[in-house]
């Protein structure tokens, strides 16, 4: 997919990029896999904002993706390729033998007539799901499950892929996007290859109402605020953070400070992700 350049004749123009959507063949989803998505603007169900920076954005339907892919043993055709509004990726609208239709995750190299199957009798060849122990050492895959039958959890963003490396006892060695390298169970299904629409991260916005359509609201800095509504707040004239370390809005570190509180996992990491990256 290549990216298209709009020429400058406005200032918010002058730096913005998009798609060009050669690889888009059905503009309209497939209406059965469709439901409407209700906008919470970040509330909670007593209307109080508990996320922030959430709301307005373009009306969207969700797409049903099957992350599961737990339609073993069946072949399937590869009826369209589309744009999803909800995530970086592109989904793959798929025909069953049966007459079923499911949306999937659209990977590098995956075109219109091509034959997908998950289970063990898949072949190595994108788009195809099976079960770690039944994928090769060195294969990039994506969609991994955590845990088996649950579908898949991690590597779904456009242009990600894991590794895997090795295989010992009933669990596998998966090197993830971040460089983290985790164990999980052979049982657990994976799809081979690598997420499609590998120039996403290369798109430039370009301009702040970009960023509305998107559902993202403006964030103010914590320095031009008030000190009771922020601990950076306050003070005449400019001033630094004043404290050991930036704070959030209610006075936790905001930079630098470990967040990872499920300890019941850490024995499933094998190294912790590389530098410079975020997993």
């Amino acid at each position: 997919m290549a990216i298209k350049i709009y020429k400058p004749v406005t200032p918010s123009l002058r730096n913005m990029t998009g798609y060009t959507f050669e690889e888009i063949t059905k503009q309209e989803p497939e209406r059965s896999l469709v439901v409407i998505r209700k906008a919470h603007a970040g509330r909670n169900v007593s209307g109080r904002i508990t996320v922030r920076h959430q709301g307005g954005g373009h009306r969207r339907y969700i797409r049903i993706i099957d992350f599961k892919r737990n339609k073993l043993n069946v072949p399937a055709k590869v009826s369209s390729i589309e744009y999803d509004p909800n995530r970086t990726s592109r989904i793959a609208l798929l025909f069953y033998a049966d007459g079923e239709k499911r949306y999937i995750l659209a990977p590098v190299g995956l075109k219109v007539g091509d034959a997908v199957m998950a289970g063990t009798g898949a072949e190595i060849r994108p788009g195809n799901s099976m079960p770690i122990s039944r994928i090769p050492l060195g294969t990039m895959i994506h969609n991994v499950e955590l845990k088996e039958g649950k579908g898949g959890q991690m590597v779904r963003s456009a242009g990600t892929a894991a590794q895997l490396l090795a295989k010992e006892g009933d669990f596998a060695q998966v090197r993830l996007p971040s460089g983290e390298v985790r164990l999980v169970r052979q049982s657990c299904y994976a799809t081979i290859g690598q997420v499609g629409n590998l120039d996403h991260k290369n798109v430039k916005l370009g301009k702040a109402g970009r960023k509305r359509h998107l559902g993202v609201r403006p964030t103010v800095r914590g320095t031009a605020m008030s000190p009771r509504d922020h601990p950076h707040g306050g003070g005449e004239g400019r001033q630094p953070v004043g404290m050991p370390g930036p704070k959030s809005p209610w006075g936790k570190p905001a930079r630098g400070k470990k967040t990872r509180r499920n300890k019941s996992t850490d024995k499933f990491i094998v190294r912790r992700r590389s530098l410079g990256k975020r997993g």
